[in-house]
């Protein structure tokens, strides 16, 4: 059973039972000093064992929110068929693909241990994140995983591995090893724009980084050293993302809008400035010499 998993099942420990006065103090005047004094610190105990009742358990600080996402990527991970290496009865494919981190999947036999990903046809993936939470799995916790691409079992190929201490939370996988990025055709290219804008420049007018674009069928993810040299793993969220073609579409309508919007608006000053300005009275210099 997973540590964490042993405990959230744990017996919460029952508090202290408040310690009984001294039979002697019966004996002692209230206005003593002394006796106001042992009346004091066994209040003092009475509270701190009345706190110790309703404190409640701290949450956890590695459970964010899942970030969103940017507005020219979708998540296309439910359109593959999902396997792994091995699994803990409860704890296999369903559980990794909810969307609560808190549910996970356990691996069950000797590493490494692998997920495999397969797409029913070939896909351009653009970016991957996983989410690892040492806080709750300790030794389960990956230290190094290997990424794998292919259209098949046979022609699988490494294209990235990560090595990871102590990870809480979502993790962006490193696509710098995909291949070599070509930008001359956008649509057929080996790589696609920095994600959250879909067109070639920035606002200053340079040209962004490409990133590389991972075309396959079959991903695999490969679990090969876990923190504490623990045997079996968790992996608690993954998602991969495809670029949404749509949104061009949308953005380019947005575009024609705005830009319909900014020419009537340099239309209507134009007009304005070609107004003929008032005659003005021409000023007379007589009048003001005779003054």
């Amino acid at each position: 059973m997973p540590p964490a998993t042993r405990r959230r099942h744990q017996p919460q420990p029952e508090p202290e039972a408040p310690l009984d006065p001294p039979s002697d103090l019966d004996d002692v005047s209230h206005d003593d000093p002394a006796s106001g004094y042992m009346e004091s610190v066994m209040a003092d105990i009475y509270a701190e064992a009345e706190d110790d009742e309703d404190e409640a358990p701290p949450e956890s600080p590695t459970e964010p929110s899942t970030p969103p996402l940017p507005p020219n990527l979708k998540e296309i991970s439910s359109l593959a068929s999902w396997t792994v290496s091995s699994s803990k009865p409860g704890c296999g494919v369903p559980q990794l693909r909810s969307s609560a981190t808190s549910l996970f999947w356990q691996s069950d036999g000797p590493q490494p241990h692998y997920l495999n990903i397969h797409f029913f046809k070939v896909v351009e993936i653009v970016a991957m994140r996983i989410y690892l939470d040492f806080d709750q799995d300790e030794s389960y916790t990956p230290t190094k995983i290997a990424f794998l691409a292919g259209m098949g079992e046979m022609d699988l190929q490494e294209w990235g591995v990560m090595s990871f201490v102590e990870p809480r939370g979502w993790v962006n996988v490193d696509f710098e090893g995909v291949g070599a990025v070509d930008g001359s055709d956008d649509d057929v290219s080996g790589s696609e724009d920095e994600l959250g804008d879909d067109e070639g420049e920035d606002e200053t007018g340079r040209r962004r980084r490409k990133l590389p674009v991972l075309r396959a069928m079959l991903v695999q993810v490969k679990i090969l050293e876990n923190h504490q040299n623990g045997k079996d793993t968790h992996l608690r969220g993954l998602q991969i993302f495809a670029r949404d073609k749509a949104f061009k579409e949308r953005r380019a309508n947005t575009t024609g809008l705005s830009a319909n919007t900014i020419v009537k608006a340099e239309a209507a000053v134009s007009k304005k400035k070609k107004k003929k300005p008032r005659d003005m009275p021409e000023p007379d210099f007589a009048m003001a010499e005779l003054r």
